[in-house]
C-alpha cells in the first residue's frame, strides 16, 4: 500500500473509529453506571441486576443481528448513493426489531421471576431481579427502535451527533442513579428499582432525539410507505446477511448466557466478581468497537462502489492495527484494574476472584482485538459473516463450555479455573483467522439495481 493511500485510510478511519469509540465508551458507560452505583449499595444488588440483565442481553443478539445486517447493507447502498433502497433497509430492521423487542418486554413484566430462575435459586436475588425486570421491560421498546437509527446515523456521516446523544444520556442515568438509588432530595431510595427506573427514562430521551434527527436529515429516505414495502429479492439479501450474523451472535450470547448461570450456581462471590470484570472488560473494549465498526463502515462503501482491491489493501492493514490495538487493551486492563478493584464493596473471597479474573483478561482482551475488526467489522462489510458462526461454534460450544460444565460440576475445580476455561474460546479463534481471511470471501459488492 502507497504512502497516500495509507495516510487516506487512517484519516478515513480516524473520522470514523474515533467518535463510534467514544460512543461505545459512552454506551459501556451508561451499563456500569447501574453496577458502579449498586456496586456502593451491596453486593446482592449488583449480582441480582447483572444476572436480570441477561435477558436484554439475549434480546440484543436478536435486534443486534437485524441492525448489522441492515447496517452492512445501508452501508453499501450509501456508497452507492442509493439512499431510497438503504431507506428501504432502514424500516425493516425497525419493523422487526419492534417486533423481536415485545416478545422481551412480555417475558420481563410479567414473568420476571421465571426469568431470574434461569440463573439463579438465590430467593433473594430472584427477588431484587424481577422487581428490576419489571420497571426496566419497558425500556427495551425505546431501545430496540433507537439503536436502528443510531446506526443509520454513523453511516450517513453523523457519527459525531451519535457521541453527543450518549454523552447526553450517560449524564442522565448516573444523575438519575444517584438520586434513586441512594434516595436524594427528598426522593425514596429505590436501589435495584432506581438503577431501572434511570435506564427507562434514558432510553425514551435517546428514541425522541433519534427520532428528531431523522425527520430533519434529507438523506434518511424514511416515509410511511416503507414499512409495509416488500421486495422478495430484498428479503433474501437481508436473510442471506442476517441468518449467519444472528446464528453466530446466538452461539456467543447464549454461551455468555450458560457463563452467568454457572457463576451463579457457584455463588453470590463468583457472579459478583465475574459481573464487575464483565464491565470493566466492557469499558475498555470502546478503542476495539471503534476499530471494527469504522473498518465495516470503509469496507463495505468500497465494495459498494465496486473498489474491491482497494477493499483488499485496507483489510491487510487492518492486521497491523488490530495487533497494536490488542497490546493498548492489556495496557488498559492494567491501569484501570486497580481502581477496580479498591472502588467495589465486595467479600474478600469476591475480590481474590476478581484480581484472578482481571489478570486473565489481558489475554483476553488481546484475542478479542483480532476476533471483533474482522468477524464484526472486515468480514460481516462483504456479508461474510459465516466464519464468525463456525468460528463461535467449534471454539465455544465444542470446546469452551463443556470443559467449563466439567471442570463446574464434574471435577469441582476452583472458580478461577472454571472462569478461564470458560473465556479461551476467544483466545483459540486467533491462528485461524488470517486463514480464513485469504479466501478472500468477504469481498463480494452486495448491492442491486431496484428502482
Amino acid at each position: 500500500m502507497e504512502q497516500d493511500e495509507k495516510k487516506l485510510l487512517f484519516d478515513k478511519l480516524k473520522t470514523l473509529a474515533i467518535p463510534l469509540a467514544l460512543q461505545a465508551l459512552l454506551n459501556a458507560l451508561v451499563g456500569a453506571s447501574d453496577a458502579l452505583m449498586l456496586g456502593r449499595l451491596n453486593q446482592d444488588s449488583i449480582s441480582a441486576v447483572a444476572l436480570a440483565n441477561q435477558l436484554v442481553f439475549v434480546m440484543t443478539l436478536f435486534t443486534g443481528s437485524i441492525k448489522s445486517a441492515a447496517g452492512i447493507l445501508v452501508a453499501q447502498y450509501w456508497g452507492k448513493k442509493d439512499y431510497k433502497n438503504a431507506g428501504r433497509f432502514l424500516a425493516m430492521a425497525i419493523r422487526s426489531s419492534v417486533m423481536i423487542s415485545l416478545v422481551f418486554f412480555v417475558a420481563a413484566v410479567a414473568f420476571p421471576e421465571q426469568v431470574m430462575r434461569i440463573y439463579t435459586t438465590d430467593s433473594n436475588l430472584i427477588a431484587i431481579g424481577a422487581g428490576y425486570l419489571r420497571i426496566v421491560g419497558f425500556s427495551y421498546l425505546f431501545m430496540a427502535v433507537a439503536q436502528c437509527f443510531l446506526m443509520n446515523m454513523k453511516i450517513a456521516g453523523d457519527a459525531k451527533f451519535s457521541v453527543m446523544i450518549s454523552a447526553a444520556v450517560v449524564v442522565v442515568d448516573m444523575v438519575a442513579d444517584y438520586f434513586l438509588i441512594y434516595g436524594k432530595c427528598g426522593i425514596p431510595a429505590l436501589g435495584a428499582n432506581g438503577s431501572a427506573y434511570s435506564t427507562v427514562v434514558v432510553e425514551a430521551m435517546s428514541l425522541v432525539i433519534v427520532l428528531v434527527w431523522a425527520k430533519r436529515k434529507e438523506t434518511v429516505h424514511l416515509p410511511v410507505k416503507n414499512f409495509v414495502y416488500f421486495s422478495r429479492d430484498f428479503e433474501k439479501d437481508f436473510w442471506r446477511v442476517f441468518a449467519p450474523i444472528l446464528a453466530s451472535g446466538l452461539s456467543w450470547g447464549i454461551s455468555i448466557t450458560v457463563h452467568n448461570a454457572v457463576m451463579g450456581r457457584l455463588g453470590s462471590d463468583a457472579t459478583a466478581a465475574a459481573s464487575v470484570t464483565s464491565v470493566t472488560q466492557q469499558l475498555i473494549a470502546f478503542i476495539t468497537w471503534g476499530i471494527a465498526g469504522g473498518s465495516g463502515i470503509m469496507i463495505g462503501e468500497l465494495l459498494g462502489a465496486g473498489e474491491l482491491d482497494r477493499a483488499k489493501r485496507y483489510g491487510d492493514l487492518f492486521f497491523k492495527i488490530a495487533f497494536v490495538n490488542g497490546l493498548c487493551n492489556m495496557l488498559l486492563i492494567i491501569l484501570v484494574g486497580p481502581p477496580i478493584y479498591f472502588f467495589y464493596k465486595l467479600s474478600a473471597t469476591a475480590k481474590m476472584y476478581l484480581l484472578g479474573m482481571l489478570a486473565f483478561s489481558c489475554l483476553y482482551m488481546f484475542a478479542f482485538s483480532f476476533n471483533t475488526i474482522f468477524t464484526c467489522g472486515v468480514f460481516p462489510a462483504g456479508g461474510d459473516a459465516k466464519y464468525d458462526a463456525v468460528s463461535v461454534f467449534f471454539a465455544t460450544w465444542c470446546f469452551a463450555i463443556p470443559a467449563s460444565l466439567i471442570a463446574c460440576f464434574v471435577l469441582k475445580w476452583p472458580v478461577l479455573v472454571v472462569y478461564v476455561i470458560m473465556c479461551l474460546d476467544e483466545v483459540v479463534k486467533v491462528p485461524f483467522l488470517k486463514w480464513h481471511y485469504n479466501k478472500y470471501i468477504w469481498v463480494k459488492n452486495l448491492t442491486r439495481e431496484v428502482d
